[in-house]
């Protein structure tokens, strides 16, 4: 890894840095706040009692696709190279899934999932093979700085994905006083999506050089058998769990708390709009506000990470993240209290929890590459988008649990999330182990 990195340009680090720019407006519009909530308001029939559950079928879908293909191309990266490459297949895949929700109809549930299944499928991979080029750009000094510059400049893409859509979705209040006219410009706003995400990875495929080569003997290896080098592969990943097990132990605690997160980013348009009645005007503003603090949260605890490390950089978010969850189960409380109104509180938890948005994933990508055996590093983060996959399926039985037991009681469930990932983390010697591997110590 340190003969690449000297030759690294810091050019090479925005293009980089520009694909996190680039696939943010994918969560943030699709997953997050938009068409969230236009799914569950307006796809999904009236007389539906599982709207949240048709929600958590669509990213559980897309979760087991990736979940099945990460691992296995992560380990065809290793041995053929050009990760670059599979990069584009599934920005595409991402791109143009997103593009095809412009001919989803109020009752098309069914065409609605699939394609949400397709193009949040893509994301995922694509944000595997992303982190993947961190270990050829960035050493064990300066990952945690790279890594959070990647995710702060990822959410001023969200930011300005958010304000194109909002350009394109001209407000209709109520929306049912012209529906048609809702609907069309909801239709606008995936296809403004789907190209702004296309436009703003294309610095990351001109400016990142691919430094992946072919492992020897594989230099001339056909398709047909790289795959069965990574079937092989996948096969052995128990054999890995054993042989790298800090790595594998972070991964199950890495599960647990973002399941919470998960939760939070797949469910807050919906819970905002739907359980606490914010209007269109008060919405925008929480994201606008949560993007800025995400932002700046991402770059500050890259910064900090470096004098603390990564295990103490990433307990202490999740300890930020459980009060800001406990706040938002008792918003109405702090609301009045605070003599504000329910739009104010919350948008005051947002500005607190956002800064820990970006950190935790932040840290959490650094702590992959610091604990990357060399020459794996395709694999492991392929493990580490697996896993992260593994985290949504296990966050999504909150659409269930909301369904059952109301939203509102369902918060509990992220905290509980929140905590016993902590715990489990909390026994992982991550920073030892790191400090091992550096100087040459573990295999």
């Amino acid at each position: 890894m340190s003969e690449n990195v000297k030759s690294v340009k810091k050019r090479e680090i925005f293009g980089w840095a520009m694909y996190d720019f680039a696939n943010s407006s994918y969560t943030t519009v699709i997953t997050s706040l938009v068409y969230a909530a236009f799914f569950t308001d307006y796809i999904i029939p009236a007389e539906s009692s599982v709207r949240d559950s048709y929600w958590s079928l669509a990213l559980v879908i897309s979760t087991i696709i990736a979940i099945v293909l990460s691992p296995l191309v992560g380990a065809i990266c290793d041995y053929g190279g050009g990760k670059k490459r599979y990069l584009l297949f599934s920005t595409l895949a991402c791109s143009l899934g997103t593009l095809g929700l412009y001919f989803v109809g109020p009752g098309d549930v069914w065409m609605a999932i699939l394609l949400i299944a397709v193009s949040n499928a893509g994301f995922m991979l694509g944000e595997s093979f992303c982190a993947s080029f961190l270990t050829d750009l960035a050493n064990k000094d300066n990952m945690a700085i790279i890594s959070g510059l990647g995710w702060g400049l990822g959410y001023f893409g969200g930011l300005a994905s958010l304000a194109l859509v909002l350009f394109v979705i001209i407000s209709v209040d109520p929306p049912e006083s012209n529906l048609a006219l809702f609907i069309k410009q909801n239709q606008h706003a995936v296809i403004a999506t789907g190209i702004f995400y296309l436009l703003s990875a294309l610095p990351t495929f001109v400016l990142v050089n691919d430094r992946s080569k072919p492992k020897p003997g594989y230099e001339d290896a056909k398709l047909g058998d790289l795959m069965k080098v990574g079937l092989k592969e996948l096969k052995e990943s128990y054999s890995l769990a054993k042989q790298y097990d800090v790595l594998f132990k972070f991964f199950i605690a890495f599960m647990v708390y973002m399941a919470g997160l998960e939760v939070i980013l797949k469910f807050v348009g919906i819970y905002a709009k739907q359980e606490l009645a914010l209007t269109q005007g008060e919405l925008t503003t929480v994201f606008l506000v949560l993007q800025i603090s995400a932002a700046v949260g991402a770059l500050l605890f890259g910064f900090l990470e470096t004098k603390l490390g990564a295990k103490r950089t990433v307990l202490m978010t999740i300890g930020w993240w459980i009060v800001a969850c406990l706040g938002m189960y008792f918003l109405s409380t702090i609301a009045e209290v605070g003599g504000m109104t329910i739009g104010r509180a919350f948008l005051f938890i947002a500005v607190m929890a956002g800064a820990g948005v970006g950190s935790i994933q932040s840290s959490s990508r650094t702590v992959v590459g610091l604990l990357s055996p060399p020459g794996r590093s395709a694999q492991m983060f392929g493990f580490w988008g697996m896993f992260s996959r593994l985290a949504i399926i296990l966050g999504m039985t909150f659409g269930p649990v909301a369904d059952m037991a109301g939203r509102h009681n369902a918060v509990l469930l992220i905290v509980l999330f929140f905590a016993l990932g902590g715990l489990l983390l909390w026994f992982v010697p991550i920073d030892e182990h790191a400090k091992s591997l550096k100087e040459g110590e573990v295999a």
